[in-house]
């Protein structure tokens, strides 16, 4: 009994195996193209709408930590003393005697354009004021992210 070489489901021993036509090739790119034109737009705009919803989580974990220091110390950080109170004891006044060893949280970040949030107290609008200045960066322009605001945009 001989074993013969299996060449490939059809094919012959000798015989050329056929490629791709150019026309075959183009018929693929073209479907390619038609489907990244109606798939892209709508993931680039789903990047934005992820990078709000990031700003407005990060500002809630920061309310979540305010209020844990509220509840030690009794009083918000100052404006001074400001969100960097929830990462290290906090100097000058009001003083914070129960301050939480190890801090509230353990970094203060930065929004997802990269700027740093921003926080007064008092607050015109609370006890305290916290926002993101959006992908501008500019304070008090349509695109800021509130913790005063329902839907976290003026």
């Amino acid at each position: 009994m001989s074993v013969q070489p299996i060449f490939g489901r059809g094919a012959r021993p000798g015989a050329r195996s056929r490629g791709f036509t150019l026309i075959e090739i183009m018929v693929v790119v073209v479907i390619i193209a038609v489907l990244a034109a109606l798939i892209v737009p709508n993931v680039i705009g789903r990047a934005e709408d992820a990078r709000i919803t990031k700003a407005r989580a990060d500002l809630r974990t920061l309310e979540s930590a305010l209020a844990m220091y509220r509840l030690d110390n009794g009083h918000y950080p100052s404006t001074d003393q400001g969100l960097e109170a929830l990462v290290k004891k906090p100097s000058g006044d009001p003083p914070a005697p129960d301050w939480k060893a190890g801090g509230y949280i353990a970094a203060l970040p930065d929004d997802p354009w990269g700027h740093a949030y921003q926080y007064i107290c008092p607050g015109q609008h609370g006890p305290y004021d916290l926002w993101s200045t959006g992908p501008d960066g500019v304070q008090g322009a349509k695109d800021n992210i509130t913790s005063w605001q329902p839907s976290g945009r003026p």
